[in-house]
């Protein structure tokens, strides 16, 4: 047993996967459609326990976290030029690529081989009663559509709305509850301290429930093999493509145009000096587990002082999830085109909406978005089990799409730094640039004799 626990927590992922479609589609090849249906409905309930493990953390992990994240900025002032400059370029980078997510899983539409339109009757009706109760389904105009989502994400009542799971009135006062701790000065402290102890306290749960994620995809694989077979499969292979498409059109022109057109830098330094970040992130799978070499990166490699970095790549670590944002509406897209719903105007908006505002404070740790993609199935009307039949093989490949998730967070937060102080006047442009000199100076060098 402890050489289970001392395993990789994705190697474990990875077995329960093998397991869960071996067992799947043994019950699936080996009996009859209805009695592998009803043998695979023996695993469900421990697939459900493990989904209803992962909607338990949602608003606790979402609140603690964001609220930790604001806190972060450690001093008001730093709301101001360096603060304001930075968030704000974090937002817009992050609805910048769950554009992009939106556009490619559009075009590439991944959910479309992966067909649960025939769930069930009971599953399709629950559906469109969600949709309709939340507006997506009725003839409104798109300025009537986006000012009702816009509204709704001022909660009339905070409590109401942890309760009810409105997870975008939740981040608004999140946000806002942030900003008032940290106005409020020394009186504020016990609070600030109490939701920095939440929040580690609830990354903790968090990797407690990760423990349990092995069996849970294990029991949900089976189920999902079983009832539905090899598409699964394929779907996925659709799901990393239009990922991995989607973060490099977002890395190369959102990250490579802020970097070129806002802060005239030059790209191929940058990609250069962040080639060590990223390769750690690709390995770890981890923001935070890659900050002390995004920081090293930064100052050594990209020339940023110590003044920005310090506070820009962490504060990126915590708010700065381009990736995941993106991830975002692509799951959101998958879970519409699976389920043949068809997606109006306003409920791209209210999906970009979403996965912006949710990435922002996703703690930095490997498959976390995956705990937060319920919120963003929910604004395209998913029932549980459909949302089980959806994440349950997400789950079993997250660990391939988590490492590019990654890469393009870090990306993003070392283009954001790197902005940030040529506005400030706090890098050493040589050094930036000093790649460039060397590869130029390489290239002119006579040909040895």
């Amino acid at each position: 047993m402890s050489a289970w626990f001392k395993m990789d927590l994705w190697k474990r992922v990875m077995i329960g996967l093998v397991l869960g479609l071996a067992v799947g589609l043994g019950i699936r090849q080996g009996l009859d459609p209805e009695a592998a249906r009803q043998a695979a409905g023996y695993f469900k309930p421990f697939g459900d326990a493990f989904m209803n493990l992962i909607r338990m953390l949602v608003v606790p992990l979402i609140f603690t976290t964001l609220v930790a994240g604001v806190l972060a900025m450690g001093d008001p002032k730093k709301l101001g030029s360096l603060g304001g400059r930075t968030i704000g370029i974090y937002m817009v980078t992050t609805l910048f690529a769950v554009t992009i997510g939106l556009i490619v899983g559009t075009i590439i539409q991944p959910g479309a081989s992966y067909d649960l339109s025939n769930v069930s009757a009971e599953d399709v009706a629950r559906t469109m009663e969600r949709l309709e109760a939340g507006g997506g389904m009725e003839q409104r105009t798109v300025f009537e559509q986006i000012t009702n989502t816009l509204l709704a994400i001022i909660p009339p009542n905070p409590v109401a709305a942890m309760v009810q799971g409105d997870v975008l009135a939740i981040i608004f006062f999140a946000i806002l509850f942030g900003v008032g701790v940290m106005m409020a000065g020394e009186k504020g402290r016990p609070v600030a301290e109490f939701f920095e102890s939440a929040s580690e306290a609830v990354l903790k749960l968090t990797l407690l429930v990760m423990e349990t994620a092995p069996f849970g995809v294990f029991a949900l694989m089976a189920w999902v093999m079983a009832d539905q077979g090899l598409q699964v499969v394929f779907a996925m292979g659709w799901m990393t493509l239009a990922l991995y498409v989607a973060c490099l059109i977002h890395i190369a022109i959102t990250h490579g145009g802020l970097l070129k057109f806002i802060g005239n830098l030059p790209l191929l330094p940058f990609f250069r000096g962040a080639t060590d970040a990223q390769a750690v992130a690709f390995s770890t799978s981890s923001s935070n587990a890659t900050l002390p070499m995004t920081i090293s990166v930064a100052e050594t490699n990209l020339g940023i002082k110590k003044t920005v970095a310090g506070s820009v790549l962490p504060l990126g670590a915590t708010i700065n999830m381009d990736g995941t944002a993106l991830y975002q509406g692509l799951i959101a897209l998958f879970a519409a085109q699976a389920l043949g719903i068809e997606i109006s105007i306003g409920m791209y908006v209210t999906v970009a909406l979403m996965a912006t505002l949710v990435s922002i404070g996703t703690a930095g740790i490997p498959s976390v978005s995956l705990f937060l993609a319920t919120t963003t199935l929910g604004v395209v009307g998913a029932t549980p089990d459909q949302m089980a039949l959806i994440l349950t093989p997400l789950f079993a490949f997250d660990r391939l799409l988590d490492m590019m998730r990654t890469v393009t967070n870090i990306t993003g937060d070392l283009a954001v730094a790197s902005v940030v102080a040529k506005a400030e006047g706090e890098i050493d442009e040589e050094v930036f640039r000093a790649r460039d000199n060397l590869s130029a100076h390489i290239d002119d060098r006579e040909p040895a004799v």
